[in-house]
């Protein structure tokens, strides 16, 4: 089992940054894909980010690739996501998410992920 919590979410002005924060509890997240995902009003959840389990390699999404970064500190058990010049269209509550290692595939599917956090709420006002 694995329980995820986010923080760091809040009101920022487009072109402005913030840090989210994915404290896992449980289990490592260096044993576990870690992913970011997000979900405006109205739309599907869609992927956002990941970091893999082994050597950490990561996957963007292209509407926030070189904006966002995804970072893990195994020391802390924690996985954050750095967001750059944000727009409007990030706005959205995102959510953390973990899943066992299933050798890369499926990524970008929240339906293989497993565990759950409760989201934070990000708005990025024009």
């Amino acid at each position: 089992q694995v329980q995820l919590v986010e923080s760091g979410g809040g009101l920022v002005q487009a072109g402005g940054s913030l840090r989210l924060s994915c404290a896992a509890s449980g289990r490592t997240v260096s044993s576990h894909d870690m992913g970011w995902f997000r979900q405006a009003p109205g739309k599907e959840r869609e992927f956002v980010a990941v970091i893999f389990w082994s050597g950490g390699s990561t996957y963007y999404a292209d509407s926030v690739k070189g904006r966002f970064t995804i970072s893990r500190d195994n020391a802390k058990n924690t996985v954050y996501l750095q967001m750059n010049t944000l727009k409007p269209e990030d706005t959205a509550v995102y959510y953390c998410a973990a899943r066992p290692p299933k050798g890369g595939i499926y990524y970008y599917n929240p339906r293989m992920y497993d565990y759950w956090g409760q989201g934070t709420q990000v708005t990025v006002s024009s």
